[in-house]
């Protein structure tokens, strides 16, 4: 007794065992490539390829058992019965088919594991059915547990291969599969010859109708050809179907290449190709792209699910390039016909740009152009967030909230100075140094014009605010030392108002800092006060004010009056000062000293100087006597670019004699912007009027300005005038001015004249001219009426100076002249 095994072992032809196993691996190669053509095919040729595949794999198995069993001799008188051997074959064809099919069926899940389960059967089935064609002399007795064991290693790694070979198209997989499935053959066909036991029995002898060794060659060799033609079939239509693959391919990729948004064709998960345009984005080559998963550039499942199941409606993801960080897109997938597969295009476009101009729109709607500040409407919208934040229940509840208003002190005389530019400036310098001032989590904001505010949150106690305040203050005075021009200087007030303390909502919270604002202001500049409930009320009638006297002129509320201006020894009217007044309905009389200032700061100061000028000059045009006019003109008004224009337009308009209107210019006025000044006074003094130095001695430059420009006139301040007949001090410096006249033939006038002793004095210094309330008050024009026309009041200067003389010639002037 021996078995099969000892001679496979021992007397096998290596040659033909080699043999059987290149059949085998050809066979299930050709297979596996039409099997992948089987998959994109239709109809009657899906079956026509099946059966060609099924006949390739079947032979293989077949003809790979027959050529092993011909690999050795058992050394006994043996044939083969032929009806069972073609039996064999044909199980082998049909048997492989039907797993094949399986394998390849549509939309059947596990359907290559049972498919290739049934081919590992069809190849057990072979195997046993060729063996019970094998007739020797003597009995073959079989071991079952071996027996099981080949059945089970044929229909497990048959099922192993079919998964691995149809994977995917790639000549790796087909190979991988390929070399799984020759191992399922061969590893069956041994263990099952290693099951069999032959004994030998002379009484049995091998009938002469059994086909001798010769016959099977025949045909093995048949089988053989078979196969190497469907490979070559194969080869052929794999070669074809490839070339038409890359044309289709290239000719998809040249107008994807086209396009100016991203495209991928994927099958499954899997990338089949990608544009010039999607490379770019991922900056990763097409080549690189192609096989890999689409996990690789768009790791969000949520998105690849949805591109998968929603096709035709658009998604924003992200996609991750194989450097740099992730970019924002927009993808859409379409379901399309690719190298006779189904597969996905997926369009993707770029978002950077979109949601960069987004992120700039959105910044451009919340902030400020200019400094880059959170504009008004953030601004009010965080406040509100941390008013909340700050009530009781809040996540900052039993903290405090300070709201600071900061304005920028007599900014707008820097954008009259050094033009809007320099005031752009001096705002972007303000709100750099105040930032670097604050601390993380305190905002600032920018509300308009000059006005910044600055919200502080969670204050254990109000007076952190005021340290905040000072910092900030602090930081602008060193920023306005170090500047090097003066549209550098930089001078702040800041109202402080306290959450809940003060208010208990926004608008009452901004109003009141806003209030402690106008009292900073109006106790120096350049400093800082808390609310107190009793700033409100003198706030809101400044404000009052200040709305009012906008609409002033229009509601006819301002007028004139007129103080005459008079020779010193014959008092004798040669001129006089026009004076504005204003007449509100609701308030009565408000004083120059209250509405003045209000209307300097607010701009209102251009409108209404031109109208007290054209009002003044057309009444002074209809005097028969050629007396002067004299106007006092703004800081504002002066540095203003079109000033000189408007005085001419004025002139031309009433008909005045230029040299009978005096423009009167206060030092401090002159000294902002001196070079800008002198170049105002100079144009006007080519229009023939006469400059007047107003309030001389009450400045810190005095001789310096006269030595820089020429003026007609010195006007003494009153506060000097005043002083003349009972302080020595102010005696001299009077004095001094009338001797600095003479000696630049300058005349000079003194105001504020109240009593006979002033005008004593200034008669026996050689004062030409005096102005004041013993000469005459302000008035009406109408109480000149005598002056301004014929009936002139005058005094002969051949009488005598005494105290009664005086009194005579006063009593003869008109009673408004007194």
């Amino acid at each position: 007794m021996f078995t099969v095994y000892t001679y496979l072992v021992g007397e096998h032809d290596l040659r033909l065992v080699g043999l059987a196993g290149i059949i085998c691996a050809i066979a299930s190669f050709t297979a596996f490539n039409i099997l992948h053509h089987i998959v994109n095919s239709r109809g009657a040729v899906h079956w026509i390829w099946l059966c060609i595949a099924a006949t390739a794999s079947g032979f293989g198995v077949w003809a790979t058992h027959f050529i092993a069993l011909l690999a050795y001799s058992p050394g006994v008188q043996s044939g083969y019965n032929l009806v069972p051997t073609v039996a064999s074959l044909i199980s082998a064809v049909i048997l492989t088919g039907m797993g094949l099919a399986v394998a390849v069926a549509p939309d059947f899940y596990g359907r290559r594991l049972l498919g290739g389960a049934i081919v590992g059967g069809g190849i057990a089935v072979t195997h046993y059915t060729g063996m019970a064609a094998f007739e020797v002399a003597g009995r073959i007795e079989w071991n079952p547990t071996l027996v099981a064991a080949s059945v089970a290693l044929a229909v497990a790694l048959g099922a192993i291969a079919m998964s691995v070979g149809l994977r995917n198209r790639s000549f790796k997989s087909m190979m991988l599969g390929s070399l799984i499935l020759t191992l399922a053959i061969c590893s069956h066909h041994f263990t099952a010859m290693a099951a069999a036991a032959l004994v030998p029995d002379p009484t049995i002898v091998v009938p002469p109708t059994a086909a001798p060794i010769s016959w099977l060659v025949t045909l093995v060799a048949g089988a053989a050809f078979t196969i190497l033609l469907l490979t070559i079939a194969g080869l052929a239509l794999d070669i074809r179907d490839r070339r038409q693959a890359e044309r289709e391919s290239l000719r998809m990729r040249n107008l994807a290449d086209a396009a100016f948004e991203g495209l991928l064709v994927c099958e499954g998960n899997t990338i089949a190709t990608a544009n010039a345009t999607l490379s770019e984005i991922v900056q990763s080559s097409a080549e690189w792209l192609a096989g890999r998963d689409l996990a690789t550039i768009l790791p969000e499942e949520a998105a690849r699910r949805h591109l998968e199941e929603k096709p035709n409606v658009a998604i924003e993801t992200t996609l991750h390039p194989s450097a740099g960080k992730p970019i924002p897109v927009e993808a859409i997938s379409r379901p399309i016909a690719f190298a006779d597969k189904p597969h996905r295009a997926i369009a993707v476009r770029d978002l950077r740009d979109r949601k960069k101009a987004e992120s700039d729109i959105y910044y451009l709607a919340h902030h400020d152009a200019l400094t880059g500040l959170v504009n008004r409407n953030k601004f009010n919208t965080e406040l509100d967030q941390l008013i909340q934040a700050h009530r009781p229940k809040g996540s900052h509840g039993g903290a405090y909230l300070a709201v600071l208003c900061l304005d920028l002190d007599r900014f707008k005389e820097v954008n009259d100075l050094f033009g809007h530019a320099a005031g752009d400036m001096l705002l972007q310098k303000t709100a750099q140094r105040t930032q670097k001032a604050l601390r993380k989590g305190q905002t600032m904001g920018r509300l308009g014009g000059d006005e910044f505010a600055i919200i502080a949150p969670g204050l254990s106690d109000p007076v952190h605010a005021s340290r905040i305040a000072e910092s900030v203050i602090e930081a602008l005075r060193a920023e306005s030392e170090n500047a090097s021009t003066a549209d550098g200087l930089i001078s702040a007030s800041i109202g402080i108002a306290i959450f809940p303390a003060d208010a208990d909502d926004r608008m009452s919270l901004l109003s009141h800092a806003d209030t402690a604002l106008y009292r900073a202001k109006a106790e120096g500049r350049g400093t800082y006060r808390f609310y107190e409930s009793s700033m409100g009320e003198q706030i809101r009638s400044r404000r009052l004010i200040e709305h009012d006297l906008r609409f002033a002129i229009a509601r006819r509320e301002l007028s004139l009056v007129y103080q005459p201006q008079a020779r010193t020894h014959d008092r004798q009217i040669i001129g006089f000062e026009a004076l504005l007044r204003w007449h509100n309905p609701v308030r009565g009389e408000i004083p120059p000293s209250v509405f003045v200032p209000i209307a300097e700061e607010s701009g209102a100061i251009i409108p209404i100087g031109e109208w007290v000028l054209r009002e003044a000059c057309r009444e002074a045009a209809k005097w028969k006597r050629s007396l002067t006019i004299a106007v006092n003109v703004s800081a504002t008004q002066l540095h203003s670019s079109y000033f000189s224009q408007v005085v001419h337009e004025v002139l031309l308009e009433t008909g005045l004699e230029p040299s009978r209107l005096e423009l009167e210019i206060t030092e401090t006025a002159l000294i902002r912007d001196l070079n800008r000044g002198l170049a105002t006074l100079d144009q006007l003094k080519a229009l023939g009027v006469r400059i007047v130095m107003d309030d001389f001695g009450a400045g810190y430059s005095s001789l310096s300005n006269l030595r820089a420009f020429a003026f007609d006139k010195i006007k003494i301040d009153r506060s000097f005038i005043k002083l003349v007949n009972t302080n020595e001090q102010a005696a001299t410096i009077v004095r001094a001015v009338l001797g600095l006249g003479r000696g630049l033939k300058l005349p000079v006038i003194a105001e504020g004249v109240e009593t006979e002793a002033e005008l004593a004095f200034l008669d026996s210094e050689a004062c030409l001219e005096v102005q004041g309330f013993l000469l005459g008050r302000p008035q009406s024009i109408k109480a000149f009426q005598q002056v301004t026309g014929s009936g002139i009041a005058k005094t002969s200067p051949a009488e005598p100076s005494s105290d009664a003389a005086r009194q005579k010639r006063t009593a003869s002037l008109p009673s408004a002249a007194r």
